[in-house]
């Protein structure tokens, strides 16, 4: 069986591979149609080039080519390195507190996507759903080794009573 934090961590490497692939898409000119491009609800090239698609966003007058911005992609990858690192350190309660966070944050990007852009983008799609993922396993790795941790201190209890008991 595959250790929990090799797993997660290679999620986290193919969560940044799909932001990494978002962030082409956000580096690419905007007139050249994006590969994911798929159709008028599925355009990650305007997802990508809104002006939601920095931090902070752009405001509607500021030219989309001045201005200290981050581009959203690079929030990703960094979250998803963070999520590998501490993955691999054996760190759980850091991987869910990461995956917690990215979970809301791309949970947010998709409501910006149904509700204000009303556009969806194929890349950030996959990476919600890599994080879910990463969430769910890293929930489920807490409980199981919370109640190992019980069962071990209940054997341990019970072994401690049963030598003071011989006495």
């Amino acid at each position: 069986m595959i250790d929990m934090k090799y797993l997660i961590a290679l999620l986290a490497v193919v969560g940044i591979v799909v932001s990494t692939m978002a962030l082409r898409i956000h580096y690419m000119d905007p007139a050249q149609a994006p590969p994911c491009a798929v159709t008028e609800k599925f355009d990650c090239g305007a997802v990508n080039h809104s002006r939601f698609a920095v931090f902070p966003p752009r405001t509607f007058e500021e030219d989309p080519n001045v201005g200290s911005h981050i581009p959203i992609a690079m929030f990703g990858i960094v979250g998803y390195a963070a999520i590998g690192v501490a993955a691999l350190m054996g760190r759980w309660w850091l991987v869910f507190e990461f995956a917690q966070l990215c979970f809301l944050f791309a949970a947010f990007l998709s409501y910006l996507e149904a509700y204000v852009l009303q556009k969806w983008c194929i890349y950030c799609l996959w990476s919600q759903g890599v994080i879910a993922v990463i969430l769910l396993l890293t929930i489920g790795t807490l409980i199981v080794r919370w109640r190992q941790g019980r069962s071990a201190l209940k054997a341990a209890t019970r072994e401690s009573a049963q030598k003071t008991a011989a006495f």
